[in-house]
């Protein structure tokens, strides 16, 4: 089965997770666990987001993960460097592209270093700033467990993000460095990045570019949703949740 948009048709949904389909490491609200349960019934779905799979199962699969037609759901965390899907003993990781050691340890001596000299290294923030997620280090400026409210306050213009951003970026340039979520910067292997999730996606389902339809909220340049809509994918961008459901309701409705 298969969704219609914009007179083209498509076999598989996939989205970024925070922002797009929940509000910043938050669980999927009501309406949009029921959204993604009809587009399960129809086909296939594709989550791509800079988290690990420890969000995903509590934002995601605490939502919708018993659902009968959970087999059409695709994971792909931290950017797509990791591919998780449900196997007769649960979900598994099909594949991963991990950092190695040299990599995690510059990368993280570079993200401290540079916060701190362009004054974004919070004194008190809500848990640790960053994290080492085995395919993807991950710098979030307020902490891992800060509010939804502060980090929307904290760079409205996306400024300081893209500081720090392009301070790693000229630092690390065997590495990709993309601006992340509200408040977070993700450093993989060069490369490796949504566009690889989705090329990786497209091999093991046997998809093209024109079967895919793409929703997220960082598709600006240096987004780290943007790679997605250079390949060649529809992208559709999005402001919040609230944006991703009515949309998502006239592309259910338009179906029905």
């Amino acid at each position: 089965m298969a969704v219609e948009h914009g007179g083209n048709t498509y076999r598989l949904v996939m989205f970024d997770l925070d922002d797009t389909l929940a509000p910043s490491k938050s669980p999927l609200p009501d309406e949009m666990a029921a959204q993604l349960r009809r587009l399960l019934e129809r086909g296939l779905v594709c989550i791509i987001s800079g988290g690990q799979f420890g969000q995903f199962d509590a934002q995601v699969l605490s939502r919708i993960g018993d659902d009968p037609n959970a087999a059409n759901l695709h994971l792909m965390p931290t950017c797509g460097t990791q591919y998780v899907r449900l196997g007769d003993s649960g979900w598994e990781t099909v594949h991963a592209e991990y950092l190695s050691d040299d990599e995690k340890s510059r990368t993280l001596d570079v993200l401290e270093s540079g916060a701190e000299e362009l004054g974004l290294w919070e004194a008190q923030p809500w848990g640790p700033i960053l994290e080492d997620r085995g395919s993807q280090i991950t710098y979030s400026a307020l902490g891992q467990a800060a509010p939804v409210d502060a980090k929307a306050a904290w760079d409205p213009d996306g400024a300081k993000k893209e500081a720090l951003r392009a301070y790693a970026a000229q630092r690390l340039p065997d590495l990709e460095v993309r601006s992340g979520g509200s408040t977070s910067v993700d450093v993989t292997r060069k490369g490796i990045d949504k566009a690889y999730g989705a090329r990786r996606l497209m091999e093991i389902l046997d998809l093209n570019i024109a079967d895919i339809l793409f929703y997220g909220d960082r598709l600006d340049e240096g987004g780290n949703d943007r790679p997605v809509a250079d390949l060649g994918i529809t992208s559709i961008a999005v402001h919040g949740w609230h944006d991703t459901h009515a949309r998502l309701d006239e592309l259910l409705s338009a179906a029905d």
